[in-house]
């Protein structure tokens, strides 16, 4: 059967609607293929022409989490600051606060930096990031630069959203020793990054992750019920 291409579209939408909505109540691991065309009300089969695999899934979950952090910091800091390297720290902030919101938002995350296709489309995004963020202090670098350190804080950066903040290892301080960690991959000097941490920690972030992730929600929710 014939399928216009935005009938399409609007189907993948609600699995995808579907699936993260499971995935922010039970967690990515304890989401089923067949739970998740259960509850979009699409036969398994018909669903597996949409999405072969899981990950799938979460591939394309990425491309609106991260186009997501990055609308919403960009528009968080208009008229605040035009500087790149700052905006890159806000990006990455507001990452690890979504991440500290709810063990299944940990888990999808983790999920997404660790299996192979969701990791790689992780790496070619942030790679043009990086690019556009640290050209600048490093105009010596190519594109190839910059993709091999994405792989080295990208690891960073999984290993700050797997371990949960205690008494002892607080937000703050999670988040002033990653972006230490990671701005010297970048060679940003103490200096900045004091600036950095220093400008990062006037906002309010855990209102701002809960703001993106309903945004999100609304927002795949909305484009899946779209008559257009």
């Amino acid at each position: 059967m014939f399928i216009p291409h935005n009938q399409h579209e609007k189907i993948k939408l609600h699995v995808l609607y579907t699936a993260t909505q499971m995935f922010l109540e039970s967690g990515y691991t304890a989401a089923t293929m067949r739970g998740i065309a259960e509850r979009s009300g699409i036969k398994y089969g018909s669903m597996r022409t949409y999405y072969a695999t899981k990950e799938d899934i979460l591939c394309d979950l990425v491309n609106f989490v991260i186009q997501g952090q990055f609308s919403f910091a960009e528009k968080l800091l208009e008229g605040k600051t035009d500087d790149k390297i700052m905006l890159y720290a806000a990006e990455t902030t507001l990452q690890l606060h979504i991440a500290e919101s709810s063990e299944q938002l940990r888990e999808l995350y983790l999920a997404c930096y660790s299996l192979p296709n969701s990791s790689d489309r992780i790496f070619h995004k942030i790679t043009g990031k990086l690019e556009s963020t640290f050209k600048e202090n490093l105009p010596h670098w190519e594109t190839k630069d910059f993709y091999e350190r994405e792989l080295a804080s990208a690891g960073i950066m999984r290993s700050f959203l797997s371990v949960p903040c205690d008494m002892y290892f607080t937000m703050d301080r999670k988040i002033r020793v990653f972006l230490e960690a990671t701005f010297l991959v970048y060679h940003v000097s103490d200096a900045k990054i004091e600036e950095v941490i220093e400008f990062v920690s006037q906002f309010d972030w855990p209102d701002i992750a809960r703001r993106v992730i309903q945004n999100m929600l609304d927002y795949l929710k909305e484009k899946s019920n779209d008559e257009s």
